[in-house]
C-alpha cells in the first residue's frame, strides 16, 4: 500500500492495526496473526464461547 493511502485510511478509521513492511512471501503471514487476535477478542467481546463454536463438531466428523 502506498504511504498516501495509509494517511487516507487514518483519517477515517477510527482504530487501526499497521502490519510492517516485508517481503511478499511473508505477508500473509504477518497479517493473519493480528486478524486471529482481532477475531478473538470481538468474539470475547460479544459474549461468545471462543473454545466451542457452533456446528465444529458436525463438520469436522461427518464424512
Amino acid at each position: 500500500m502506498l504511504a498516501q493511502d495509509q494517511g487516507e485510511f487514518k483519517k477515517i478509521a477510527d482504530f487501526c492495526i499497521e502490519i510492517p513492511d516485508s517481503e511478499e512471501e511473508l505477508s500473509p503471514l504477518l497479517s493473519v496473526i493480528p486478524l486471529q487476535l482481532l477475531a478473538y477478542y470481538i468474539a470475547v467481546f460479544r459474549g461468545c464461547n471462543v473454545d466451542q463454536p457452533r456446528n465444529l463438531a458436525k463438520s469436522v466428523t461427518v464424512e
